[in-house]
């Protein structure tokens, strides 16, 4: 049986490496790979992409943990996420509470994280980036 991988493609119109930083800071993230638009072995048409993006993120890969995520600044400015989450397990409720407190910091919180029949620690945050997190501790 042949394996299918699904990652996560992240597009943040304009503020990509604002928010990979962020992830580093946040989760430990590691940037793996990043181009700008002025990188490409191809030029982008010049009607593609808003004035100034030229030295934006065309394309990146970054992982937390052993998960690979991409992202990219896309080719408009502004970012909406909707209708998932990127769901977190962690080994300690140390590590939880630190990635949750971190993640909440210019974000909002949906469900404080708390001691839930699954987890010992459980909560949701969506981050100043718009991205949805559930942050869990391994029960």
């Amino acid at each position: 049986m042949k394996t299918t991988l699904v990652q996560p493609y992240l597009f943040f119109g304009g503020r990509c490496e604002e928010a990979l930083e962020f992830y580093r800071t946040a989760l430990g993230a590691e940037v793996v790979m990043l181009m700008r638009y002025n990188q490409s072995p191809e030029s982008v048409p010049s009607d593609k992409l808003p004035p100034g993006f030229e030295t934006k993120v065309m394309h990146a890969s970054f992982s937390i943990g052993a998960n690979t995520l991409m992202a990219s600044d896309g080719c408009e400015e502004g970012a909406k996420f909707e209708g998932f989450s990127l769901s977190v397990s962690l080994t300690t409720e140390a590590e939880a509470d630190r990635a949750f407190a971190s993640l909440a910091d210019g974000g909002n919180v949906t469900m404080p994280l708390m001691k839930t029949f699954w987890s010992p620690r459980f909560g949701m945050v969506t981050d100043r980036f718009g991205i949805g997190w559930m942050i869990s501790v391994e029960a």
